[in-house]
């Protein structure tokens, strides 16, 4: 099917790299090995929802265990006609995940291992179900359970949970083993704290944190110890660089946690360093030793044992990220279904009126400003096609077909962009994906705006708060591409499911209102 082809394709070779992104191969040594290591190319997996998925699957797995000897053994009248089989089951595997979480063994150490925490789950479950025994005795209603039903279950159920803590400690073992359970992080500053500081994480054993190196600006600085920083190491980790290949390096390979050392008396060079930082996609900590005041204890985060004060937090994080994943596949998968005869009149529609490919596809920045390529449906002349936006599309472009001008009028060519959803590139709802060299007053959007690329600190969206409230289509001034970056902010720091379904059931609307869109 030659005609539905991609126009507008490079090769990977030829794709640009952000402006404020330096290449890997522009680095320092030390930095530029640690962007190669196998590890810094996969995403790290919350601990918080590795523990929670196997609280729900040992609390499924109980429940469906319980449920399946009663229904096996359990005459069904006795069965179907009380609920106390039902209490009984909920409430005894609750009393057990609880226990087990008391006993320490939902910690990702326990969970990597099944010898370690076996004397826990067994003395978990025994307690749980004794709980349960004394229960039916106390109340007197022994005679409404089987006897050989809560032997069963407390038999086959010691079984089950080590059976699946068995199958569950492979899969985090390997994530252990690669990394991926840990936050890889850095500290910037390397003043007389620094030494302390890394001593501490590295002795505590409930730290979370790979500390990959040091990265400081000093010796531009001028500071009273610039001796400092001609050594290559700070206390026995690598010194990677100054604050801007800091930002290259986060935009090459996956940080998760910024430490940032400074004194809090360098207001200046905080305030310069936090304004830099605020557009990569991590969390910003700052040591609680940093500083001399003592806040109260729920005011401090903890990496281990040692507290910091939260400055930024990554956006959209552990089970936010789980809920926005399962709603984009979802929804895309339905929308695909519903809208299939559209996108394939549409698509007839442009094969008839002009030659050429179906679909193009253009390169933009995504998440973390990583180049993606998203799909449309071809709006312009395909001789006249502007893969790099470099030109703004205008009210009666002559590059513009009669039929892309209908569909970009209302957005029907953006609906291939579903299929970039389900590939993992877009989010249904988030801040617009701009093509590489999109201008406002001639001039490229993050020249326009101080902190653009904060913008990129979610993955890119179909549609977004900017759209439905009235900032789409063109953005000829420096105000309109301001007020649509202020939008998108707004979103990154407000998100949650709920307004996701909002600005999907307000998109239609905006769409019909429109009058930016050429």
């Amino acid at each position: 099917m030659r005609w539905l082809s991609l126009a507008g394709r490079e090769t990977s070779s030829e794709l640009r790299q952000p402006a404020d992104t330096a290449s890997a191969g522009a680095l320092r040594p030390a930095t530029r090995a640690a962007t190669l290591d196998a590890s810094s190319r996969r995403g790290l997996i919350s601990p918080t929802v590795v523990r929670g998925s196997a609280r729900v699957v040992e609390f499924l797995g109980l429940c469906l265990l319980g449920f399946a000897i009663a229904f096996l053994y359990v005459p069904a009248p006795d069965l179907w006609a009380s609920s106390q089989y039902l209490i009984a089951l909920i409430a005894t595997a609750l009393i057990t995940v609880t226990i087990f979480e008391a006993l320490g063994a939902y910690t990702v150490s326990a969970l990597s291992t099944v010898v370690q925490p076996m004397t826990r789950l067994l003395l978990g479950w025994t307690i749980a179900t004794g709980l349960l025994v004394a229960a039916v005795f106390f109340l007197k209603i022994g005679a409404e359970f089987s006897r050989v039903w809560l032997a069963l279950w407390f038999g086959i159920g010691a079984f089950g949970v080590i059976s699946t803590r068995a199958l569950f400690s492979i899969a985090v073992r390997d994530w252990v083993q690669s990394g991926r359970l840990n936050r890889r992080a850095v500290v910037y500053g390397s003043g007389a704290s620094t030494q302390g500081l890394l001593d501490a994480l590295a002795s505590d054993p409930r730290s979370d944190v790979s500390i990959l190196g040091v990265f400081d600006d000093r010796a531009a600085f001028r500071d009273a110890d610039a001796d400092a920083a001609d050594t290559d190491t700070v206390t026995g980790y690598p010194r990677m660089g100054t604050l801007d290949e800091l930002v290259s390096f986060a935009r090459a390979t996956r940080i998760d946690v910024v430490i940032l050392n400074l004194p809090v008396t360098a207001e200046t060079r905080m305030l310069e360093t936090l304004r830099k930082l605020s557009v990569l996609p991590v969390d910003i900590r700052l040591p609680a030793m940093a500083s001399r005041v003592r806040f109260q204890p729920r005011t401090y985060s903890y990496i281990g044992d040692v507290p910091f004060i939260d400055v930024f937090d990554r956006p959209i994080a552990d089970w936010g990220l789980v809920a926005k994943w399962t709603f984009d596949k979802i929804i895309a998968a339905l929308a695909i279904g519903l809208l299939a005869p559209v996108m394939a009149a549409v698509a007839v529609a442009i094969k008839l009126e002009s030659k050429g490919p179906v679909l193009f596809r253009q390169k933009r920045y995504g998440f973390n400003n990583e180049l993606i390529e998203v799909f449309k449906f071809r709006s312009m002349f395909t001789d006249r096609c502007d893969a790099t936006a470099s030109r703004l599309v205008t009210r009666d472009d002559p590059r513009v077909t009669r039929i892309g001008r209908f569909i970009r009028r209302t957005s029907l060519d953006e609906l291939p962009q579903l299929f970039n959803v389900l590939r993992g590139e877009l989010s249904l709802v988030g801040p617009r994906p701009h093509a590489l060299e999109a201008k406002a007053a001639d001039k490229l959007y993050n020249e326009v705006v101080d902190g653009y690329f904060a913008r990129h600190k979610v993955k890119p969206g179909i549609t977004g708060w900017a759209q439905i409230n009235g900032w789409r289509g063109e953005t000829d001034t420096r105000e309109k591409i301001q007020k649509r970056v202020e939008h998108d902010i707004y979103y990154i720091e407000n998100w949650s499911l709920f307004l996701d379904l909002y600005i999907l059931l307000r998109t239609p609307f905006a769409l019909i209102s429109s009058k930016n869109a050429y």
